[in-house]
C-alpha cells in the first residue's frame, strides 16, 4: 500500500512541475524580477547602474542574481557595447 501511495505522488508531482502556468509565477511571482521587466519595457536596451538607481531598493546582487534568472530564462540578454570590454548593456529579448 506504501508502494502505491509513492506512485501517486510521483505522479502528482510530476504533472506540476511541467505546468507552463506554475513556471509563470515562479518567474514573476519575485517582485524584483517584475520591476527589471517593466523597466527593461520602457527602454530599447539600459545599462546595469541605470537599472539599480531606477530600483533604489534593490541591492547589487539580488539585482545581479535577478538579471541572471531572467537571461537563463531567455527574457532578457547581456550585449557588449561597442568599443568597449566593460561596457555592458542589458535588453529585452
Amino acid at each position: 500500500m506504501d508502494e502505491h501511495k509513492m506512485i501517486k505522488k510521483e505522479e502528482t508531482n510530476s504533472i506540476l512541475e511541467v505546468c507552463p502556468i506554475r513556471n509563470v509565477v515562479a518567474r514573476f511571482g519575485n517582485k524584483w524580477s517584475l520591476l527589471v521587466i517593466l523597466i527593461l519595457s520602457e527602454t530599447k536596451s539600459i545599462r546595469f547602474g541605470d537599472i539599480s538607481r531606477a530600483i533604489p531598493d534593490i541591492s547589487t546582487k539580488v539585482l545581479s542574481n535577478t538579471l541572471r534568472a531572467l537571461e537563463a530564462d531567455a527574457l532578457v540578454h547581456r550585449e557588449v557595447f561597442s568599443g568597449s570590454t566593460s561596457a555592458r548593456g542589458i535588453s529585452t529579448n
